[in-house]
């Protein structure tokens, strides 16, 4: 596919290096203003997870810093380990966090350990092709999408129970986040049915509307403000 490489499509590389930048900012930013608390550490991880993601794609499509598919694996340990603590976010309960936790180590180690877990990619005009290993394209999308809907659950779980005022806010602005997160990438894999291979690289393009409401809202409410 043959694209004006200086013109701005919405995940190309320079969008996707400017979102590196925000993201990275965000966690910069979260580590200067909040106390290290447990909610303040989740963010920070979750920041970061999405940019090395970002820096992943651009380094792919840019063939910058060495083999592609190397690139192409860390990009999923980063969204594998942002799926991980979604869950983490809203519950204390072992029963809810370690299936999600089982299931992203297994992955984490897949693309870790097996050298063609990703065995090609194709960088496209608006967003990437990652090609997982025949066989587990649809395990990591059961993975994927199940940890997020299992987190709006959580969240639709913890909203009907009494909280105060700042815990509801976060929480629901978290929801927030991730409805953001998920609507735009899955009404485009609707209209557009071949957009379904290049679903991480949409998602985490959505992504960085997620990590502003997570910095401007979320964290004001549950996170401690350094004096």
């Amino acid at each position: 596919m043959k694209y004006d490489s200086n013109k701005l499509f919405c995940f190309s590389p320079p969008v996707m290096i400017a979102t590196f930048v925000i993201e990275i900012s965000l966690a910069i930013y979260t580590v200067w203003r909040y106390k290290l608390t447990k909610v303040s550490r989740l963010a920070i991880i979750l920041f970061v997870s999405l940019s090395v993601f970002q820096l992943a794609e651009y380094m792919v499509c840019r063939g910058i810093g060495g083999n592609a598919l190397v690139w192409s694996r860390i990009g999923y340990i980063a969204i594998t380990v942002l799926h991980m603590l979604a869950i983490l976010t809203k519950t204390k309960k072992k029963w809810m966090i370690w299936p999600g936790y089982l299931a992203g180590a297994a992955f984490i180690a897949f693309f870790s350990l097996i050298g063609r877990s990703i065995d090609g990619h194709r960088c496209l005009g608006n967003y990437v092709i990652f090609q997982v290993a025949p066989g587990f394209g649809w395990l990591y999308g059961l993975y994927y999408y199940g940890l997020l809907v299992v987190s709006l659950l959580i969240g639709l779980y913890y909203l009907r129970r009494s909280l105060s005022k700042k815990m509801s806010i976060a929480i629901r602005s978290l929801m927030l986040g991730y409805t953001i997160f998920i609507i735009p990438a899955t009404t485009v894999n609707l209209v557009d049915p071949t957009t379904i291979a290049g679903i991480p690289s949409i998602m985490c393009g959505f992504a960085v509307l997620l990590a502003i409401i997570l910095a401007f809202l979320v964290l004001p409410a549950a996170g401690e403000k350094k004096t």
